[in-house]
């Protein structure tokens, strides 16, 4: 080991901000335990709709050490995608944020390997894991763990000085660390400005949102026919949803970020309400190439644009 055990921490924090990352933040590894009744009774409740993975491997989801054999710590990151600028025509159906640039999965778990091998170069030499978004891992409560924010009553992590919109991604090492003991308290008070804005009405109570009615997984996750009773509230949303977070207050704290790879192809801002209606599948794959959006595909996109279309000749 190459530095003093209270010296870790600080230096794997300063190499994750000088790779991006917005925050930083480390946790001990281990049962989940104030998160397994919550999981339950929202799997019970059928809350995930037809994300049937969210109720597979439920073990592993609230235990990091199933996972991840000799699993020690949990690293926590953040990294900003709040855009520099907005879609041009206000009439144009409206895609998330998130997905302007290029898919986060790709650029997150980047940076995650790059800081593993700083780690296992320069600081110990240790086994670890990646994760974004695409194993069972609760990322929102790790992060909440770490010290990095807290669970708002949209169940988004809510940063003190960064707001929400950010992704989050987890380094599980077998290297044990001084735990961040910190633990933001819950700043959301009365304010239900999320609840109340949700044109859905997915916010079923404070901190419960159900998904089935969340137009990000109709939209995205939902495979089949859009909800016909969700008809005349999507806000206009073809790809995600973004309402939520809009109004929240913390969110006024939102900067841009600097990371080129979340920059948009040069039309998609610009595209007018006539050039999504007309998207052919060749600019669909020039736009969205290497976009989180090619998860719905072409069919998909066409087939929330077309929900969209019913819904203002309604």
């Amino acid at each position: 080991m190459k530095f003093d055990q209270s010296q870790i921490a600080i230096h794997i924090k300063k190499k994750a901000l000088e790779l991006g990352f917005i925050s930083c933040g480390i946790s001990r590894a281990g049962y989940l335990n104030e998160e397994k009744s919550r999981l339950e009774k929202w799997l019970q409740n059928g809350m995930n709709g037809e994300m049937n993975y969210m109720s597979r491997n439920q073990e592993k989801r609230l235990d990091p050490t199933l996972l991840f054999d000799g699993a020690k710590s949990v690293i926590s990151v953040l990294l900003n995608y709040f855009p520099k600028e907005g879609q041009e025509d206000s009439a144009a159906p409206i895609i998330s944020k998130y997905a302007y640039g290029k898919d986060y999965h790709f650029v997150l778990k980047e940076k995650l390997n790059a800081l593993l091998e700083y780690i296992q170069n320069e600081i110990a030499d240790c086994n670890g894991r990646t994760f974004v978004d695409s194993a069972p891992v609760l990322d929102k409560a790790w992060a909440a763990k770490a010290g990095l924010g807290w669970i708002g009553k949209n169940t988004n992590l809510i940063s003190v000085e960064h707001g929400s919109f950010f992704f989050i991604g987890e380094l599980i090492v077998d290297l044990e660390m001084e735990p961040d003991e910190k633990i933001v308290s819950n700043h959301c008070g009365n304010c239900t400005r999320c609840i109340d804005a949700c044109p859905t009405n997915a916010i079923v109570a404070p901190y419960v949102v159900d998904a089935r009615r969340c137009i990000s997984y109709q939209t995205i996750e939902l495979k089949g026919d859009l909800d016909e009773n969700l008809k005349g509230k999507f806000a206009n949303r073809v790809f995600g949803c973004d309402i939520c977070q809009d109004v929240c207050p913390w969110n006024l704290k939102s900067e841009p970020h600097n990371e080129p790879d979340f920059e948009p192809h040069p039309r998609l801002l610009k595209l007018s309400n006539k050039d999504w209606e007309e998207m052919d599948k060749s600019l669909f794959n020039e736009l969205f190439r290497k976009s989180a959006v090619k998860r719905t595909k072409y069919e998909g996109l066409k087939r929330n644009l077309q929900f969209l279309k019913d819904d203002s000749s309604s």
